[in-house]
């Protein structure tokens, strides 16, 4: 199993590869793209992100069926209609860069479907602590890559990772069911540790079989690989994690 790794480890690399991905991150798309194998990445890079957000946006519209009141459903859909504009951000630039999005994107249908079956929500809350945990770990995963993008894709990536109001409406609809009841906190703490394990495997999987992508990640076009660096990334992921957890009111 190949992961990936950030430029983060800079100063841990060989002054050669450090230079590479200085320059690879510091190009625009017009540049880097002259590299196949680097274009290749990315293609593939958008269509997991591409579908991702159309996924998100299908569980979200699922998830407002669960809401408790009128005005939960509604944020919600809110919710659930910013994932759609993230997703045909994706789908534009994929065209633009002369790709076919729904080719793009299915070499990563079956893992990412898999995933949301693997974690299907079984009321309201799970499903707050899904779109709060689980989506976030995925986020978490794509601001490291990122990181090692030419300066385009990577304003694109960011702008599409941008909370769609997850966050705040999550914790507080969350952290008010267990004080109202307070044996609910330890369920949902399992059911996050569930979903942290499920979103890590996940994210592995997103590369595993994509050789353009995996190489970007650990080598290669974007050099400066380092197995230590690995497990501080995955550290990064468990840390903020941690932190989501308690905010949450849950225990990691």
């Amino acid at each position: 199993m190949r992961f990936m790794t950030t430029p983060d480890n800079t100063s841990d690399t060989p002054a050669d590869a450090s230079r590479e991905v200085i320059a690879v991150a510091a190009q625009d798309w017009a540049r880097a793209c002259a590299e196949p194998q680097y274009r290749a990445a990315v293609v593939d890079l958008l269509g997991a992100l591409a579908y991702g957000e159309l996924a998100a946006f299908e569980r979200l519209a699922e998830d407002a069926k669960l809401a408790p009141t009128l005005a939960d459903k509604a944020e919600l859909a809110k919710m659930a209609s910013a994932e759609f504009h993230h997703y045909e951000k994706l789908k534009d630039r994929l065209t633009e860069i002369g790709e076919e999005p729904t080719l793009a994107m299915e070499p990563f249908v079956a893992a990412l479907d898999g995933f949301h079956k693997q974690t299907a929500p079984s009321d309201w809350l799970e499903g707050l602590v899904k779109a709060y945990v689980g989506d976030s770990i995925a986020s978490d995963f794509y601001r490291e890559v990122a990181a090692r993008l030419d300066a385009d894709t990577r304003e694109l990536v960011l702008a599409v990772l941008d909370d769609t109001g997850h966050a705040g409406f999550a914790v507080e609809k969350v952290r008010a069911a267990i004080d109202a009841d307070p044996r609910v906190g330890g369920r949902l703490a399992l059911w996050a540790r569930r979903l942290m394990g499920e979103a890590l495997s996940q994210s592995q999987r997103v590369v595993a079989d994509r050789d353009a992508l995996s190489t970007m990640l650990v080598g290669g076009v974007a050099d400066g690989f380092d197995l230590a660096e690995v497990g501080r990334m995955f550290s990064r992921i468990t840390e903020a994690h941690t932190k989501r957890m308690a905010a949450l009111g849950l225990a990691a």
